[in-house]
C-alpha cells in the first residue's frame, strides 16, 4: 500500500475537523450562522468522511510492515543547547485506531440527537461551534504521536467541556459549576505540562513511537527508577483531574449542568475516560515503578468504591448515572495498573457506548417509568441496596449522609488546598503593594 496515501487519508482526520470548527466558528463570529439544515449536513458530511478513513485505516494497517502509521509534521519549535525539538505527529497504532473510531461513532450518534434535541435552541449555533472544538480535540488526542499533540488536543478537550457545562450561563449554577470544572482541569493540565517537560529531559521520551509508547501494547521507554515514578505520578494526577478520579471525584455531577448531548459525550463516554487513555498510552513508562502500578490500583479501586455508595443516593437520573460511570471508570484504572492493557481498552470502549446510550435514553426512561407506575396503580419495586444489607442501622444513616454530601470532597479540598493557596496569594499582594509603595515614597 502506498505509505504517501496513507499518510493523506490519517491527516485527513485531523483536517475535516479543524475546518469544521474554522467554518462554524467564522460564520458564527461575523454573525451570519448557518441555517439548523446546512448544520446539519456539514457535520453529518465531515463524521461520514472521517469514518470512512478510520474504516480505509483500520482495514488497511494491518496488512502493512510495520502494522503501524506515524505521520510527522512540521516543527513548533527547537531549543538547540537542550536539543528541545516540539513537532506535530499523529500515530495510529492498536490503541490509538479503535479509540478514535470509537470516538467518531459516538460524536456521530450525539450530533444526529442533538440536531433534534436543540432545535430552535437559543445557543443552537454556540453548541456545535464548541461540539466541533471537542471533535477536533479528540482526534488530536487519541491519535497523538507525542506528548505536545496529545497536550493539545487535551486542552481542546478540556475548554470545549468546560464552556458547554456552562452552556445555560443565564443561571448561576451552571456558570459556578463550569469554573469549578476548569479549575480542576487546570491543576491536572499543570501536571501533565510539567511531566512532558519531564520527559524532554529523556532522549525521545516525548515521542510515543521510540521513547515513551511504541506501537502498542509492546513498547519501550528510556525513562527509569525514581524518574518513572516522579512523572508517572503528574500524569496520574492529570488523569484523575480529567477522569474524576478520587479525589476530584466532586466535579463530576456538576458537569450535568450541561445539555443531555453534552453529557453523553463528555462526561457519559469520552472525557471521563481521557485519563485512562492517557495511562494506557503511558504503559510503558508506567511498568517501570511498581510503586507507581501500586499507587494507580489504589486510587482505582477507591474511585469506584466512592462512586459506588455515591450512585446509590442520588436524586437526579444524570447525578446516579455519572457515578456509575465513575464506578467502570475506577475499575478501568485499577486494571490499568495491573497491567492489563487489553481488557481495559475493551473494558473502556464497551462501557463508553453503554453510557452513551443509557444518558441519551434517560429524560424518556423516566417518562417511560412514570407511565409503567400509572399503569400499574403503584410504585415499581426497588432494589435493597447493598449498603443496607451489609451495614448495621446505627451506621446507615451515617453513610448515607457521607453518601449524599458525595463525601465532602469538594468541601474538604477547598478548606485545605483552595482556600489556603487564596490566602497565600492574596498576602503576596499585599505585601507587593506594600513593598511598591516604600519604593515609591523613596
Amino acid at each position: 500500500m502506498n505509505e504517501r496515501l496513507l499518510e493523506m487519508v490519517g491527516s485527513s482526520l485531523v483536517v475535516l475537523p479543524f475546518l469544521l470548527l474554522a467554518y462554524l466558528a467564522v460564520r458564527s463570529f461575523v454573525r451570519r450562522p448557518p441555517s439548523e439544515e446546512e448544520v446539519g449536513a456539514v457535520v453529518t458530511t465531515t463524521i461520514g468522511l472521517n469514518l470512512a478513513a478510520a474504516l480505509f485505516l483500520a482495514t488497511t494497517l494491518p496488512f502493512t510492515a510495520a502494522g503501524a502509521l506515524y505521520i510527522e509534521g512540521a516543527t513548533w519549535a527547537s531549543i538547540p543547547s537542550h536539543d528541545y525539538q516540539f513537532h506535530f505527529a499523529l500515530q495510529f497504532d492498536l490503541l490509538s485506531t479503535p479509540f478514535m473510531a470509537m470516538a467518531l461513532i459516538l460524536c456521530g450518534t450525539i450530533a444526529r440527537f442533538a440536531l433534534r434535541y436543540l432545535h430552535r435552541e437559543p445557543g443552537f449555533h454556540r453548541f456545535f461551534v464548541l461540539y466541533s472544538a471537542f471533535l477536533l480535540g479528540m482526534m488530536l488526542t487519541s491519535l497523538a504521536g507525542n506528548i505536545e499533540t496529545l497536550f493539545v488536543g487535551w486542552e481542546l478537550v478540556g475548554l470545549s467541556s468546560a464552556l458547554l457545562v456552562a452552556f445555560f450561563h443565564e443561571r448561576t449554577a451552571p456558570a459556578r459549576n463550569g469554573i469549578r470544572v476548569w479549575s480542576v482541569y487546570r491543576v491536572a493540565d499543570a501536571c501533565f505540562l510539567l511531566a512532558a517537560l519531564l520527559l524532554h529531559h529523556h532522549p525521545g521520551a516525548g515521542d510515543f513511537s521510540h521513547g515513551a509508547g511504541g506501537v502498542w501494547p509492546m513498547g519501550s521507554t528510556s525513562v527509569t527508577g525514581w524518574s518513572a515514578f516522579g512523572i508517572g505520578l503528574l500524569l496520574l494526577v492529570a488523569a484523575a483531574g480529567k477522569s474524576a478520579l478520587f479525589p476530584f471525584c466532586g466535579w463530576l455531577p456538576r458537569a450535568m449542568e450541561g445539555p443531555t448531548p453534552s453529557s453523553a459525550i463528555f462526561y457519559g463516554a469520552l472525557s471521563v475516560h481521557l485519563g485512562a487513555f492517557l495511562l494506557l498510552r503511558m504503559e510503558p513508562l508506567i511498568e517501570q515503578s511498581t510503586l507507581l502500578c501500586a499507587l494507580i490500583v489504589v486510587v482505582g479501586l477507591t474511585t469506584a468504591a466512592f462512586a459506588a455508595i455515591a450512585a446509590g443516593v442520588q436524586a437526579d437520573i444524570k447525578s446516579s448515572l455519572s457515578f456509575s460511570s465513575l464506578v467502570q471508570v475506577g475499575l478501568i484504572v485499577a486494571e490499568i495498573g495491573l497491567g492489563l492493557r487489553t481488557i481495559a481498552l475493551v473494558h473502556l470502549i464497551g462501557h463508553a457506548f453503554l453510557r452513551t446510550l443509557q444518558f441519551l435514553r434517560a429524560p424518556t426512561l423516566l417518562h417511560d417509568y412514570h407511565l409503567l407506575e400509572n399503569a400499574l396503580g403503584e410504585r415499581l419495586p426497588r432494589r435493597t441496596p447493598f449498603a443496607d444489607r451489609i451495614l448495621h442501622p446505627s451506621w446507615r444513616t451515617r453513610v448515607y449522609r457521607w453518601a449524599l454530601e458525595r463525601g465532602r470532597l469538594d468541601a474538604t479540598i477547598d478548606r485545605w488546598i483552595v482556600h489556603p493557596f487564596l490566602s497565600t496569594l492574596t498576602r503576596l499582594d499585599a505585601l507587593e503593594k506594600r513593598i511598591v509603595a516604600w519604593v515609591n515614597r523613596r
